[in-house]
């Protein structure tokens, strides 16, 4: 069950079989189905998950019911809403389940106990806060910078394995565009073939 996660964490840090064996001890492994909220807005978000399987979407809801969808997370991948979780105040956002997920869950309480006791996975945690940081200043580039149809190829080329898994018009949502303009950027890009 942690050999996933184990590789994972070995690309960042080194740890002694004590420090493995604590770490996890503090996990707790949960089958999630498909189209479950982890997550609402409202709520106080109280848990990082890895993915070992499945695929999870973070999205907003505007005023009128709009969703924006944030990020899709994927196996090998984190997902949580940082700021709640860090500041234990209520979250503006939803975490969903889109298939069915297998995760290994972290509390705030245990993730606090994990650095005290083991304080380079303070190094591992801001790497992936780092990594997230990085990912949204390129997506808010994109976003600014690039048309529509230059944001999806460059979405399919960077995730191949997320364009099979997710629904169109949630890519659209992803892309800042309607469900219908995106299929109009893919039927063109279909002529240009």
């Amino acid at each position: 069950m942690f050999e996933q996660i184990d590789k994972f964490v070995d690309q960042c840090i080194s740890l002694t079989p004590q420090e493995r064996e604590l770490f996890h001890s503090l996990l707790k492994f949960r089958r999630v189905r498909k189209r479950t909220y982890l997550l609402q807005e409202g709520e106080i978000c109280d848990f990082e998950a890895y993915i070992v399987k499945g695929c999870i979407r973070t999205y907003y809801l505007s005023d009128d019911g709009t969703e924006t969808i944030l990020s899709f997370a994927i196996e090998d991948w984190w997902v949580s809403d940082l700021y709640s979780f860090t500041e234990q105040k209520p979250s503006n956002m939803f975490i969903e389940t889109i298939e069915d997920c297998e995760l290994l869950i972290i509390d705030h309480k245990s993730k606090n106990e994990l650095y005290q006791k083991i304080p380079k996975f303070e190094t591992l945690f801001r790497l992936l806060v780092q990594r997230s940081l990085f990912a949204l200043q390129r997506r808010f580039h994109s976003l600014v910078s690039q048309t529509a149809e230059q944001r999806y190829l460059a979405f399919v080329e960077k995730y191949p394995q997320i364009v099979q898994r997710v629904p169109q018009n949630q890519i659209a949502r992803y892309l800042g565009v309607s469900p219908e303009f995106l299929s109009k950027v893919r039927s063109g890009i279909q002529k240009k073939k």
